[in-house]
């Protein structure tokens, strides 16, 4: 490869960097842990790289570390074009993988085609939930919000008045990427705001 096209290739890398510094600047719905503000998602995806690095010890398969670790760094960068769609908004998640695609499809191609190719079959393999690894990136991102609304007394929860069965139903998969991690979160993280009534029980 000559100079030429090494610089070619840098210079969309570069783009593609410059372009993802914009998660910086979306908020999520959850707050950080003090309850100051909602974080955004750069540390969140930061936060599940982490947690991957630290805890994938309790995966309920065996998994390819650096492999989740990539997946949580890049599943939410289509929210660059399609924005973060609330757990429990009904409305949006119906439109949200048309949007998500649509995103995939310019935000992944900055890059070199290879990359470009390997990055969106990534998020791909993190969207269809089959394989160990993004089973286990899932488990991940379904239990952060969880830790972060128990750490601020269910802040969140509280504004948007979020049921039981909401939740139940956006952590019915959970366990599929780690039971002891499921089962950690609910005895140490629902239950208790439950009893409290922070979670409404319906």
């Amino acid at each position: 490869m000559g100079m030429e096209n090494d610089l070619s290739r840098m210079e969309k890398q570069f783009a593609f960097i410059k372009e993802i510094d914009g998660l910086k600047e979306i908020a999520r719905q959850s707050y950080i842990k003090d309850g100051s503000r909602k974080e955004n998602d750069a540390e969140h995806s930061w936060h599940l790289a982490m947690m991957a690095l630290l805890m994938n010890e309790y995966a309920n398969e065996k998994i390819d570390v650096l492999r989740v670790i990539s997946m949580v760094l890049i599943h939410d960068i289509v929210e660059l074009d399609a924005g973060d769609t609330y757990a429990y908004d009904e409305a949006g998640n119906a439109t949200k993988r048309e949007r998500e695609l649509a995103a995939a499809e310019r935000i992944f191609h900055i890059l070199p085609e290879d990359q470009s190719k390997y990055l969106y079959d990534l998020w791909e393999e993190f969207e269809d939930a089959v394989t160990p690894e993004s089973k286990f990136a899932h488990t991940l991102d379904n239990i952060q919000p969880l830790m972060l609304n128990d750490a601020t007394g269910g802040k969140a929860w509280k504004e948007h008045q979020v049921k039981l069965s909401q939740i139940m139903k956006r952590q019915k998969k959970t366990k599929e990427g780690s039971e002891q991690m499921w089962e950690y979160a609910r005895k140490n993280m629902l239950e208790r705001n439950l009893e409290s009534g922070v979670i409404i029980r319906d």
